[in-house]
């Protein structure tokens, strides 16, 4: 893992950018007033003095980030860090004088007669500024990558949650149906093998195409216990097969459903499922099955529900509990979350 202390992600850089502008102008607007000095030349002199500095420190420390420090052992991180911090003041406080000369700004008499001076002074001061921002974004950065570890742990305890009987459940089939069928059993058996692969993996989001063609195979397994009375309705464009969607979603109503849903008035259970895109994914998971009774999420959906929100932003609601309808919303999913 790169280190934390090297990394200075985009709205980092914008707000030491930010910074950078501010504290310039402030220092300047205060030098021109005491002087009486117009103050105009003094908010140009500190933008165009807090920008050079910036474009300075940016380069340097994005040079040292990615090529020198990460080679070098950390006793010589700070030795590095204050002389090229110091050189960014001072070469853009050279820098901005000669702008200012270019561009007829005003300078304070002191700082014009003595600027090598001022320089050197600016590029100690520019150290201690930078010594501020890097801790600030050190200690953000740990924030941020606890964070992610404790999400991270959460979501692999919730994965671990999924499904626990069902292996138990296709293997008492399977012994049963070795007796009768020795071919069909072979093909369950590599049915499970490759619904276990695909299972445990280490993703915790899935194409939409793998997790439909896993939601095959467990049905199928399921058909042993069923006597092929589960009978799947999919209907997805193949566009759709992309994109990416939170491990066993789908799977998970379907499994509802074949629990909750089987009537001893029908022989067989039929389950829809439509995929459609607008603004988000909208998957829709209906079956035939007996009417829900309560629209209280058990174990499992809220299990779902919490995966959705944290890995894509997601949702899930029933939709109708007469004729049990499922929603889910996809968003915007965050494939570094525990995937890969």
């Amino acid at each position: 893992m790169r280190h934390l202390e090297l990394q200075i992600r985009l709205r980092d850089w914008f707000f030491i950018f930010i910074i950078a502008l501010l504290f310039s102008t402030l220092l300047s607007i205060y030098s021109y007033y005491l002087i009486g000095e117009n103050l105009l030349n003094a908010i140009f002199f500190g933008l165009l003095l807090g920008f050079d500095i910036f474009v300075f420190s940016m380069s340097f420390i994005t040079y040292l980030n990615n090529f020198i420090l990460p080679k070098l052992s950390k006793k010589y991180w700070l030795i590095l860090a204050i002389l090229f911090s110091y050189l960014s003041g001072f070469l853009g406080t050279i820098l901005t004088y000669y702008f200012c000369k270019i561009f007829r700004i005003n300078l304070i008499e002191k700082f014009e007669n003595n600027y090598m001076i001022f320089a050197l002074f600016l590029g100690f001061l520019t150290y201690f500024v930078a010594a501020l921002l890097y801790q600030f974004v050190k200690m953000n950065n740990k924030k941020e990558y606890s964070e992610r570890l404790l999400l991270d742990s959460r979501l692999k305890s919730l994965q671990r949650q999924l499904n626990p009987h069902f292996l138990f459940n296709s293997l008492n089939s399977l012994v049963e149906l070795v007796h009768i069928d020795i071919n069909k059993t072979e093909d369950n058996l590599m049915e499970l093998s490759r619904f276990l692969r695909q299972s445990m993996n280490e993703k915790a989001l899935n194409s939409l195409k793998d997790e439909i063609d896993n939601l095959k195979r467990y049905v199928n397994l399921e058909n042993v216990r069923f006597s092929d009375n589960i009978i799947l309705h999919i209907n997805i464009n193949e566009d759709l097969y992309d994109y990416k969607i939170p491990k066993f979603s789908i799977q998970l109503l379907v499994e509802n459903a074949i629990k909750h849903g089987f009537s001893k008035n029908k022989e067989s259970l039929n389950i829809y499922i439509e995929v459609k895109k607008s603004d988000s994914l909208i998957i829709l998971v209906k079956n035939d099955g007996k009417k829900i009774s309560s629209d209280k999420f058990g174990i499992g959906l809220t299990n779902l529900k919490e995966r959705l929100s944290i890995l894509c932003n997601g949702k899930i609601h029933l939709v109708n509990k007469v004729e049990p309808t499922y929603k889910i919303t996809i968003g915007k999913c965050n494939e570094n979350i525990n995937n890969g």
